[in-house]
Order: C-alpha cells, then structure tokens, then sequence
C-alpha cells in the first residue's frame, strides 16, 4: 500500500466534498452564543447547526446522486431509484451533539456510502480538531491534520488484553444494556480503560493508539462511516458479541487480534 493516498474514487471525491461543506457550516456556530438547542422525542439534543448541515448535505445528494436512497439521523429515510446495486448515503451531521453544545471540540460529521448492505465509503470530518480521516474499501485508510500531508492509518499490534487500551464509551451505556459488570471484569484485564467518547475513539483505534472500543445503543448512521476506516486500517468491526453486522444495537471495534478475547471476556462475564 503507498504512502500517499491513492486517487480517490468518484463517490470518494463526493464525499470529501460533502465533508467540505459540512465544516463550512458546523465550525462557524461551533461556540456560537445563539446557538439553538432543542431536545427530540428519545432526549436527546438537536440544534441548528445540525439540521442545517444534514439540510445542506441531503439537497446535494439528492441534486448529484439522484438514484441514490438516503438515511440521516435528523430526517430520516429515503429511497433511491437506481438500478443495479443499492446505494445508500448514510449521514451523522454531527457526531457529538452534547460536546458541540457544551463547547467541547470532540464532535465531527460522519458520512458514509453502504452498496449492497456494506459501508464502502467513510469519511469523519472533525473540523475543531483540524483533522479529517477517510477511506474506502480496498483504497486503504487516511488521516490528515490542517497543514500537513494525508497519512496512512494502521491499527496496533497488540496481543494481549494485559497490554491493551480500551475505550468504552460511558458507564451509562453499558449500565443501560446490562453489561455493566462485563464492562468492569474487562477493565480489570486490560492495562489502560478510558471513555474518550464518539467517532473519536474509533480513529484512536484506527490510527494504532487504542485497542479496543465498544458501546451500545449505536444507529446506523452513528457507525456507518466508521466501519471502513477501521477495517481499511487492518481492525475488527462486529457487534459485542462478534457477529459480523454494524447494524444490532452494539459495535465492537478492535486491531484485529484481540477481538476473539474480547468477545470471549464479555460473554464469560454475563454467565
């Protein structure tokens, strides 16, 4: 695999677009003091900078891919008309809602292209971070700072659960889903646990400075750009008791060789 990235595809390059005009309307009511803030039906919060980018990126899907089916978190569903594969744009406007709100940078846009069930495409634009990371199947996995060069993303190598790093979302979320004690039975086998929340856990994970991710209660678009820059970066990407689907409620991330021990751990734990 080269060291720069390939050239990107057409439905890469639509992405990475998208992206673009993503930042361009997120990053500047980031910390905005008339930022407007509202709480959905299932309590969780919504604002304006969300619905503007999810908005703004749907109108240009459907005016460039108008074959293409659609699903975001804010305005749901809908179908495409295209022959052949089926194609589906999958889009978190913003990842992180609660930490956009508060101020806190760890927030990005997820977009994703699934074909067929898959998700092939991925892209996360955390613009208060500066840094936007991508791939697509076969092309490898890419991450980039402001100001410097795309580089290659590789997952460690780590072997054993006694020299691992887990992150594992919230307490609350494993709480939630009755695998709290699995959840501290794993974080006494494992060298480091931390909870450095959302997309940005998995990058950790695909640029080879965490280990293990998990967490519950996860919607396609929470997961679907994700999935193939962790793949892409030589990672594991399953539900948590390993079942090769993004889509069952849970998600289970790893470098690849601890994710039999971790499935194992998890399911030793709730017996």
């Amino acid at each position: 695999m080269p060291l720069t990235p390939p050239s990107p595809s057409a439905d890469l390059a639509f992405a990475l677009d998208l992206a673009d005009l993503a930042d361009s309307i997120s990053l500047p009511r980031f910390r905005a003091a008339d930022l407007n803030v509202e709480t959905k039906p299932d309590r969780t919060f919504v604002t304006d900078a969300d619905r503007a980018v999810e908005d703004a990126l749907r109108a240009r899907i459907e005016a460039e891919r108008p074959g293409d089916a659609f699903f975001g978190e804010e305005s749901g569903r809908a179908e495409g008309a295209s022959e052949g594969p089926e194609r589906r744009w999958i889009l978190d406007p913003i990842d992180g809602t609660s930490n956009f709100l508060r101020g806190v940078p760890n927030w990005a846009t997820l977009i994703a292209l699934e074909i067929d069930g898959l998700p092939t495409v991925g892209v996360v634009s955390a613009p208060a971070f500066g840094a936007r990371w991508w791939a697509e199947t076969g092309s490898g996995a890419w991450g980039e700072q402001t100001g410097e060069a795309p580089r290659r993303l590789r997952v460690s190598q780590v072997a054993d659960l006694e020299h691992a790093s887990l992150s594992f979302q919230s307490i609350e979320q494993w709480d939630l889903a009755g695998y709290l004690q699995p959840l501290i039975e794993l974080s006494r086998r494992v060298w480091r646990d931390r909870a450095y929340g959302d997309m940005w856990s998995y990058m950790l994970l695909a640029e080879g400075l965490v280990d293990i991710v998990a967490e519950f209660d996860v919607k396609p678009y929470d997961l679907a750009a994700l999935v193939p820059i962790v793949r892409e970066a030589g990672g594991r990407f399953t539900d948590i008791a390993g079942n090769e689907s993004a889509w069952n409620g849970s998600s289970l991330a790893t470098n690849g060789p601890l994710h039999a021990a971790v499935v194992e751990a998890v399911a030793q734990s709730r017996r």
